[in-house]
């Protein structure tokens, strides 16, 4: 039976939304998604708790989301290859991550009825949609990585 990883409710937006637009006034679920260029027009500049952006800054958010899903980009691989490709990462770590990320359709468990069983992970459609945002912060890394670095060694003197 598969273990069920309890999901923030950050990531489970369901807190109700003023939304005076529709049928006269009311609430809303975010999951009924966002007003109209809600992501366009956030008040006062800032994602609120009940807005939808903020599923993808919760998603990434976990330490190890990002590098699995950046290691999972070119090909579908096995939790073991995975593992020692991404390096510093625990077996159980890496399970629960993999099962977060497919819990929330961003990567796809393959199962193969062989001996010894062998399971794979690949991105789904919509885990892809998150690579250029990936490469971005990866890119902001490698430029700015050296200043974050000195801010902390500064902090810490």
């Amino acid at each position: 039976m598969p273990i069920r990883i309890r999901i923030s409710r950050s990531l489970r937006p369901v807190r109700p939304v003023r939304d005076d637009s529709r049928n006269g006034g009311g609430y809303r679920s975010v999951r009924d998604g966002p007003a109209r260029g809600a992501v366009d027009e956030v008040p006062g500049g800032t994602y609120l708790a009940d807005c939808r952006a903020r599923v993808a800054f919760d998603l990434l958010a976990n330490t190890w989301s990002s590098v699995v899903l950046w290691a999972l980009r070119d090909a579908p691989e096995r939790p073991g290859e995975l593992r020692a490709r991404i390096g510093g990462i625990s077996a159980k770590v890496l399970t629960e991550t993999l099962r977060r990320l497919e819990y929330n359709g961003l990567v796809v468990r393959r199962s193969y009825a062989e001996t010894p069983p062998r399971v794979e992970y690949a991105l789904t459609p919509l885990g892809r949609t998150l690579l250029p945002a990936l490469e971005a912060l990866g890119a902001w890394g490698y430029r700015h990585g050296d200043e974050v670095l000195e801010a902390q060694d500064r902090a810490e003197a």
